[in-house]
């Protein structure tokens, strides 16, 4: 069985989510409401 305190001592947090966190608030990333409103709009045409 597994020794859940043990393993959590163990964790070492991966330095590239970090990064990748940081990346993602300074970009404009495309969302599913962009998406959405992109294909509404094709649906006009």
């Amino acid at each position: 069985m597994l020794n859940y305190e043990e393993e959590l001592k163990k964790f070492k947090p991966s330095l590239e989510v970090e990064e990748i966190e940081d990346a993602v608030y300074q970009e404009d990333l495309t969302d599913m409401t962009d998406l959405l409103k992109e294909a509404m709009e094709q649906q006009k045409k």
